[in-house]
């Protein structure tokens, strides 16, 4: 089958070839008539707009690479679909690649972004425990954007979640609801996510004459078991305590077996001493199902995608734009448990 050319299409809108490019390239002053004029033209004739062609006849790149390591990760899931629609929006496509590995993989990777001639690099940070981003992706020649949940390094253009501040809007709230005894569930001690909100934590308690006490602060592996037993032990040896935060969905759902296990049960009013309010850092849906609904600190996810995309277009017709540190804070949506 013939290929429908841009002559074709102009000859049959009426306009010049350079109105259809314009049109196309949706540059310059067209009126809509005309560009309606152009769309039905190719529509008639069945033209495709041989995007990749055109941006190497101009040197230009319509193309993102995205990197997401881990798709397990629900946080990083909601920012990926984000940037995706708010670049498509924007008339960019997405490379989407997801490396095995920090070394050769990761390597790989961003040798097949050259390769296709992506414009920049969106990188979701994955590790949780690291201080630095992987090597390979500090040396990217690449305009690069980094997406994190607790990186701290500067030096990049970086768009991230402020855990401390989340975790002090979350204590607060318990706090002004009359709750004195407050623990905080889950995490590793090396997790910097868990470091940055205890800071806020312990912050928020400060504000109203409070200590932070360690004991009332357990890490544990990152799974419903781990959280349920120190759960358990927490408030088997501690039964003043009235409010968990929960520093993962495994640990709510870990929390919620050990308050059961040990007679009591989840809810808000302080004044019940069976009740138990828990308040967790993102909208967990596939808990909510049960009874109670979960109250939580919302994580952003969706504005952090939105302008980690804004981010990697602006470095893009700024070139010399100094590194840009973007720090998104979390809001308190109230449900049934806290």
């Amino acid at each position: 089958m013939k290929r429908v050319s841009i002559v074709e299409v102009a000859k049959q809108a009426g306009v010049s070839v350079s109105t259809v490019s314009l049109v196309l390239r949706q540059k310059g002053k067209i009126s809509a008539a005309t560009i309606a004029r152009v769309h039905e033209a190719m529509s008639a004739l069945g033209y495709v707009h041989n995007v990749a062609a055109a941006n190497l006849r101009a040197n230009t790149s319509n193309l993102i690479g995205l990197i997401v390591p881990d798709f397990s990760d629900s946080f990083a899931v909601k920012v990926m679909a984000s940037i995706v629609q708010e670049l498509e929006r924007q008339h960019y496509m997405v490379f989407l690649r997801q490396p095995q590995d920090e070394g050769d993989a990761l390597e790989r990777c961003l040798l097949s972004f050259k390769q296709q001639g992506v414009a920049g690099v969106i990188y979701l940070a994955s590790d949780v425990t690291a201080a630095l981003l992987p090597e390979k992706i500090r040396r990217c020649a690449l305009p690069l954007v980094v997406v994190s949940q607790s990186l701290q390094q500067d030096g990049c253009n970086l768009v991230m979640r402020d855990n401390r501040q989340a975790a002090s809007l979350a204590t607060r709230y318990l706090i002004e609801r009359g709750h004195r005894n407050i623990a905080y569930i889950g995490g590793t001690e090396n997790d910097r996510i868990r470091q940055q909100r205890l800071l806020g934590f312990s912050s928020a308690l400060a504000q109203y004459g409070m200590a932070l006490r360690e004991t009332l602060t357990p890490a544990c592996a990152e799974s419903t078991q781990a959280a349920s037993q120190v759960t358990r032990h927490l408030l088997e040896n501690n039964n003043t305590i009235t409010a968990l935060l929960c520093h993962s969905p495994n640990a709510m759902i870990g929390s919620i077996s050990a308050i059961y296990q040990v007679g009591r049960t989840p809810g808000k009013d302080v004044f019940l001493t069976q009740q138990v309010a828990l308040l967790g850092f993102e909208d967990m849906l596939h808990v909510n199902l049960t009874s109670p609904s979960f109250t939580y600190v919302s994580s952003a996810s969706e504005e952090t995608g939105r302008q980690a995309a804004a981010l990697i277009l602006r470095k893009l017709s700024e070139p010399d734009l100094p590194p840009q540190r973007i720090t998104l804070s979390g809001q308190l949506v109230v449900r049934e448990s806290a």
